[in-house]
């Protein structure tokens, strides 16, 4: 099946301004779809991306955002995982080897070979594009089913923010234990944690730099504790306490006050992606055993499994759904931290042409 012409909007230079762009999608192969996107969720990374900042060869033109939720209008011949007119969601990978250990072991977002949704190169040489177009086309693998009790819109930030904060924390989830864990930062990724840890049983804590968001965290989110991190008193009392901290921050801030939140064995969890080198002092670490570790989004199962959790629990997102038309206005206010807590983009609602 020849690629066919899809309306978008691109990035065309490191500015970041988006604007109308036409393009022809990828052949598809047996083992494709193409979709009719309907919603795209947006967050730092593709503001870091359309400007330039993450790579050195970024390409343009780009259409960015990778957490796309569209219905299936094409399906190849060999398409066994969906139906025409399934809502189906693609994240943060599009492609991988396939072959090696990673890929078999339901770790494919480690993949030496993985393939991002944008800005990246697909096996036969074409360059990936995101989801702020009309169409996409998706490797059956790459694609998780929506569940019908959850509304498309309200999925989207899950397919790559979700994930990121589940994946890390399904490892505590049915623990006999009272587990107590921290979340550091209360955006897209952060705010998404706190329902999940929530809702996975956690005791939590939200750890924050001010007491600006004490009320959204306690009241909207239900937090159990709020942690303002610059008073020094509440932070000795709170010392030892955690069994994990999931830091969602994106920007460069100290570790070291912390790591004194963590009871013995408790790990602190890197999901934001500062530019700067973060800097650790090895003693308080070795003396309490503790470890510094990361995660990257999450494996096609994970997201599956997150939708289907959500979805069994009857949880709800929280967004706020824009036009196409309003897209660099909502990257200007996402980076002003103005909006609780997600813009989802309605794309299928959009004039794009």
């Amino acid at each position: 099946m020849v690629g066919r012409k899809a309306n978008a909007w691109a990035a065309r230079d490191s500015t970041g301004h988006l604007s109308q762009y036409s393009f022809h999608l990828r052949d598809t192969s047996s083992e494709d779809m193409v979709l009719r996107v309907l919603y795209c969720g947006i967050d730092h990374t593709d503001l870091h991306q359309i400007r330039g900042e993450l790579i050195s060869n970024t390409k343009y033109p780009m259409i960015p955002v990778h957490e796309v939720v569209g219905e299936v209008i094409e399906l190849g011949s060999d398409v066994k995982k969906f139906s025409l007119g399934d809502i189906v969601g693609v994240g943060g990978i599009v492609g991988s080897c396939g072959e090696c250990s990673l890929c078999k072991s339901n770790l494919e977002q480690y993949c030496s070979q993985r393939i991002l949704p944008y800005n990246d190169i697909y096996k036969d040489g074409t360059p990936t594009q995101g989801g702020f177009s009309s169409n996409m086309v998706v490797h059956q693998r790459f694609a998780v089913k929506i569940p019908e009790k959850l509304a498309p819109e309200q999925a989207a930030p899950l397919l790559c923010a979700g994930v990121t904060a589940y994946s890390p924390l399904k490892q505590w989830m049915g623990s006999n234990k009272n587990v107590q864990g921290g979340i550091m930062g209360l955006g897209g990724v952060g705010h998404l944690g706190v329902k999940i840890a929530k809702a996975m049983g956690h005791h939590v804590t939200v750890i924050s730099s001010s007491n600006k968001k004490r009320k959204e965290a306690m009241e909207d989110l239900n937090a159990d504790v709020f942690l303002v991190s610059t008073d020094e008193d509440e932070m000795r009392k709170a010392a030892n306490s955690l069994d994990y901290i999931l830091d969602t921050v994106p920007v460069f801030h100290p570790l070291q006050s912390y790591l004194s939140l963590l009871k013995t064995q408790g790990k602190f969890i890197l999901v934001g992606a500062p530019q700067q080198p973060l800097e650790i002092q090895a003693g308080v670490m070795i003396a309490g055993n503790k470890t510094v570790t990361g995660s990257f989004i999450g494996s096609m199962k994970d997201v599956q499994e997150l939708l289907d959790f959500w979805a069994g629990k009857g949880m709800t997102t929280m967004i706020e759904v824009v036009k196409m038309s309003y897209v660099n206005k909502a990257f200007e206010r996402m980076e002003k931290n103005d909006v609780r807590y997600r813009f989802v983009l309605d794309v299928a609602g959009s004039n794009l042409e």
